[in-house]
């Protein structure tokens, strides 16, 4: 099948030159230290900064939500001088006020994966086209199911805050399924008979297993369940299977790491939405080297500060006319 990936010209001109600040200090700030996908990201930083002289601190909160640890080494980053910050918000408008601070303190600041609001809050924003990750799987999700007028959907987000990354994957997957959104920006007050609910995971295992058993007691007939990510979605299963209905319920996510990958592989998931925290990550570095070389502040070659890097729907069940990579070709590439 075609492959899918939104290239909005990572080739920056400000990083071209591959400008190098030696000795600049800059921060990796996550939303969790446990989460593969942020393992990843840190693994990029880490090896982008060591390529480039500089000095990265790290820093995560103590799960998903933890705004007040991410706060803290905002704060701890402004002390030490950091010259940028790569930092993936948990909560997109809570942080807004220190990493305000941190931008008068003269740090550029770079959000990955999950947009602050507004979007200006930041200087850039390294991340998925989220809406579109969801929007990819709930038209796998439609397609595979076919007459959708007998789906009984379960909605696994990530937690309560109004965070973008959440609402913009839970509403894309309800748009690519067929399902009337009244605000994208908000999650659970569509109306449509086919939702039995939404609830909660914190983006983790355990969660998604809560979540699933709290939807399966409104409607154990539950046979489409959407998840934020695929550590949900292997809770989900779980829940599914102590039951014995992990063969009725077709289980789509967003993520691509190896592990999530590898449930495609073995028909745990369906289809999953692969992201590149990687990528996300180095080209975060890249630019903060470049900024502390010259003050230069990125911006990709349509003169924006949102850079798109990519998407690729995976499954081993592809549909014709929605461009698929297979888990085998996934799994040498997870969050690449």
């Amino acid at each position: 099948m075609q492959k899918l990936m939104l290239g909005t010209a990572l080739g920056l001109g400000v990083m071209a030159g591959g400008a190098y600040a030696e000795g600049t200090t800059a921060c990796l700030i996550t939303k969790t230290d446990t989460n593969p996908f942020f393992v990843k990201m840190k693994e990029g930083a880490s090896a982008k900064a060591a390529e480039m002289g500089i000095t990265l601190n790290t820093y995560a909160g103590k799960i998903d939500g933890d705004v007040e640890t991410q706060v803290a080494a905002v704060e701890s980053c402004i002390a030490a001088g950091a010259k940028g910050i790569l930092i993936t918000p948990s909560d997109s408008r809570a942080l807004a006020p220190v990493v305000g601070k941190a931008r008068e303190a003269g740090a550029l600041v770079i959000a990955l994966d999950t947009p602050f609001e507004p979007a200006d809050v930041a200087d850039a924003t390294f991340a998925t086209d989220n809406f579109l990750a969801g929007e990819l799987i709930g038209k796998w999700a439609a397609a595979k199911m076919g007459d959708t007028s007998t789906a009984k959907i379960a909605l696994l987000d990530l937690n309560a805050s109004e965070i973008s990354v959440d609402y913009l994957r839970d509403n894309g997957f309800l748009q690519g399924f067929g399902v009337d959104i009244k605000d994208p920006k908000d999650i659970g007050d569509e109306d449509d008979p086919r939702i039995v609910g939404n609830d909660v995971t914190n983006g983790n295992e355990e969660g998604g297993r809560t979540a699933m058993e709290n939807l399966l007691q409104k409607d154990s007939g539950v046979n489409v369940v959407y998840t934020i990510n695929e550590p949900a979605a292997a809770g989900a299963y779980e829940a599914l299977k102590a039951v014995g209905l992990e063969s009725q319920a077709l289980i789509v996510s967003v993520d691509g790491g190896c592990p999530g990958v590898q449930n495609v592989k073995e028909g745990v998931i369906g289809a999953t939405s692969m992201q590149f925290p990687l990528l996300m990550a180095s080209k975060g570095i890249e630019a903060i080297s470049a900024f502390a070389a010259d003050g230069t502040k990125p911006q990709n070659t349509e003169g924006l500060d949102f850079f798109n890097t990519g998407v690729e729907l995976v499954t081993d069940q592809p549909i014709e006319g929605i461009p698929s990579i297979t888990s085998e070709e996934a799994l040498q590439k997870c969050w690449g």
